[in-house]
């Protein structure tokens, strides 16, 4: 019998080998715009639950944006930043875009895998965040083409606490079923003009990683507790297997923000 979405089951928490697991950022202050304004994207390698260390993200291999039938590159706009966690700095990357009309503007970066030395793997994880302006829908649940990747179900700049979310995850456009997805939350302040991660943390993360598991039809469902931002991490979703003759876990990542009622 094929599981269903909404079941409990494609909810559940689970226990997972590590509880500070990486995620790329794609962070900007806001996720709903009434006014025009340059967005500020900020994209760090790090770990926002625990708010750890941050590691070193090269140039990505694309940057993009979306909006309605309007695909924008935007990889040679990326600018090189020192990005300061609470205990070291690494290389990261901060890429400016107006926004003007209203809509859904949904980004991607694909940046090139980065070696665990820990693990022995490269890691690449392809990243979404969706933007709107002005409260008007025009295809936040539309997939981008990307290898693998989550299509949110629920508009992800507009997801009450207290609520579910639910994902489809998507490898080479098709469901992909029984994958791990991590999901943190970013426990930490942002300051975008010095890029730096705050000192401390909102609150105490827990003791293991927030695990979903993807059913036969590639969905997730999972409770969001509380306000903030939440990533979404489905773990080895992609077709590419290896890197430079070593494992390669190429995953998928969304980042959603969540509001108190």
């Amino acid at each position: 019998m094929k599981k269903i979405a909404l079941a409990v089951g494609a909810a559940a928490l689970s226990m997972s080998a590590a509880s500070n697991a990486h995620f790329v950022l794609m962070h900007t202050p806001d996720s709903q715009l009434e006014q025009p304004a340059t967005l500020d994207m900020k994209l760090v390698f790090g770990h926002p639950m625990d708010n750890g260390h941050v590691m070193d993200l090269e140039k990505p291999e694309q940057v993009f944006v979306q909006f309605k039938d309007k695909k924008t590159d935007l990889t040679d706009k990326v600018k090189e930043v020192t990005w300061t966690g609470p205990d070291n700095t690494a290389k990261a990357f901060t890429v400016d875009y107006k926004i003007r009309r209203n809509g859904d503007y949904l980004f991607a970066a694909v940046p090139q895998p980065y070696y665990e030395a820990g693990e022995e793997i490269y890691i690449q994880q392809l990243t979404k965040r969706v933007i709107n302006k002005g409260g008007l829908p025009t295809g936040w649940n539309e997939p981008l083409g990307l290898k693998t990747e989550i299509v949110p179900l629920n508009k992800p700049y507009q997801v009450l606490a207290g609520s579910t979310f639910t994902g489809q995850l998507l490898s080479e456009g098709k469901p992909k079923a029984g994958i791990e997805c991590e999901i943190e939350f970013l426990n930490t302040e942002v300051d975008a003009a010095a890029n730096a991660f705050g000192k401390d943390t909102f609150r105490e993360p827990p003791a293991s990683a927030l695990v979903a598991i993807t059913d036969d039809n590639g969905m997730f469902t999972f409770g969001i507790p509380f306000e903030g931002k939440w990533g979404f991490a489905c773990l080895g979703s992609g077709p590419d297997t290896e890197f430079k003759g070593k494992e390669l876990s190429q995953d998928a990542v969304l980042w959603i923000e969540a509001q108190a009622l």
